[in-house]
C-alpha cells in the first residue's frame, strides 16, 4: 500500500461493530445546474427515469422538468405545502402529499391531468408506493399516522397510528415498511399486510432521524440524523452495525445499489458519499461541495445521476429561518 493511501484509511471500533472509514475522491462533480420557475420553498423531489423527466416539490405546485435540459415539462399546481411525490407506472399515475390542505392529488403522470384528491391525515409529507403491497404510504406529520392508500379505488383503507411524527419511510420488498420518526428518535416497522406497527428500533447516538434508506439485499437501513451521523442499522433487528460521520443539516439519503454508494444531502452544502463494503463495513469517501440549502436529493438508478433543489439564500437573524434571493431557484446535477 503507498504511503498516501495508508494515511488515507482509518480503522476504528464502535460498539455497533467495526466501521472502515475512509477519505478518498469520488470523482463525483456538479455536471449541471437547472433554473426552476418559482421562488417558494421546496422539499423532496422525484427522479423518474423511464420519461426522463424531474418532479420538484415547490410550494404550491410541484414544476416538471426534463433531467438532462431542465426544460420545463409541465407544473402540476394547487399542491398547498407540498412536500412528497409518488409515481405508479404500471398504472400511469401520480401523487403529491400537499402538507397543507391534508390531501394527496392524483395526476395522470404521462399527461399531467388531475385525477382527483383525497384526503388524509394532517401534514402528510413524505410518501412513497410500496411494490410489496401494492398501495401508497402517506405519513402524516401533525396527526403523527400513515395513511394507506388503494390506488385502484383511490381510496384511504387504513390508518396506522405511529406515536410520534414520522418523515420518510421505505419498503424491504418483503412485507416490512420502515418509517423514521423524528421526535422520538425512533424507526418503526409496519407489517404491510395487517398495517400494524410490529417494531419500534430506539436510535442509540441518533437524533432527530429525518433520510432513510435500505440495502434490500443485505437488509441494512441507513439513517440520516440531524446530529451529523449516519446509522446504520440491520433491518429485522434493529441492531446498529455503524454509526458514520456526515455533514450538518442532513434531510435526504439515498442508496445506489448497483455502486453501492450511500448518499446523504446536507444543507450545509455537502454532499457524504458513503461506500458500503460488505454488509457489516462501510467507508466514508467525500464530502463533496454542493450548496447551503441543498438538504434533499433525488437519484436516478440508471445514470447514477444525483438531484438537488436549493436556492441563493438570505442569511437569517437567530431562531428564524433563512430568506431566499429571488429568481435563483435550481436544481443541480452531480455525478461522473
Amino acid at each position: 500500500m503507498k504511503k498516501t493511501a495508508a494515511l488515507a484509511i482509518l480503522l476504528f471500533n464502535l460498539s455497533a461493530g467495526t466501521t472502515l472509514f475512509a477519505q478518498t475522491k469520488t470523482g463525483i462533480h456538479l455536471l449541471n445546474s437547472h433554473k426552476v420557475s418559482g421562488d417558494d420553498g421546496w422539499d423532496y423531489l422525484l427522479a423518474d427515469h423511464a420519461q426522463n423527466k424531474l418532479y420538484i416539490s415547490h410550494g404550491t405546485q410541484v414544476n416538471m422538468i426534463n433531467a438532462t435540459t431542465g426544460d420545463s415539462v409541465g407544473i402540476l399546481k394547487n399542491t398547498p405545502g407540498v412536500h412528497g411525490i409518488a409515481l405508479i407506472p404500471e398504472l400511469k399515475k401520480g401523487y403529491t402529499s400537499n402538507g397543507k390542505s391534508g390531501e394527496c392529488t392524483v395526476f395522470n403522470s404521462h399527461t399531467n391531468a388531475v385525477l382527483g384528491k383525497i384526503k388524509v391525515g394532517d401534514n402528510p409529507d413524505a410518501i412513497f408506493y410500496d411494490d410489496f403491497s401494492k398501495k401508497l404510504f402517506v405519513f402524516n406529520g401533525r396527526s403523527q399516522n400513515a395513511s394507506i392508500i388503494d390506488p385502484v379505488k383511490d381510496q384511504v383503507i387504513a390508518t396506522i397510528p405511529l406515536g410520534g411524527k414520522p418523515e420518510t419511510g421505505v419498503s424491504d420488498g418483503k412485507g416490512n415498511v420502515y418509517v423514521n420518526l423524528e421526535d422520538k428518535n425512533e424507526v418503526v416497522c409496519i407489517d404491510a399486510q395487517t398495517f400494524k406497527v410490529i417494531r419500534r428500533y430506539k436510535l442509540a447516538g441518533g437524533e432527530e432521524p429525518s433520510g432513510l434508506a435500505i440495502d434490500r439485499l443485505t437488509s441494512r437501513l441507513f439513517v440520516g440524523c440531524s446530529n451529523k451521523v449516519l446509522l446504520v442499522l440491520d433491518a429485522p433487528t434493529g441492531k446498529k452495525i455503524a454509526s458514520l460521520p456526515i455533514g450538518e443539516g442532513s434531510d435526504g439519503v439515498a442508496f445506489d445499489p448497483q455502486l453501492k454508494f450511500i448518499y446523504s444531502a446536507n444543507g450545509e452544502g455537502t454532499l457524504t458519499v458513503i461506500k458500503e463494503i460488505s454488509a457489516d463495513k462501510y467507508a466514508v469517501l467525500e464530502n463533496v461541495k454542493t450548496r447551503k440549502g441543498a438538504r434533499t436529493l433525488a437519484l436516478d438508478y440508471t445514470s447514477h445521476h444525483i438531484f438537488l433543489p436549493t436556492a441563493e439564500l438570505i442569511p437569517a437573524a437567530a431562531g428564524q429561518k433563512p430568506g431566499r434571493v429571488p429568481g435563483t431557484f435550481n436544481v443541480l446535477t452531480f455525478g461522473k
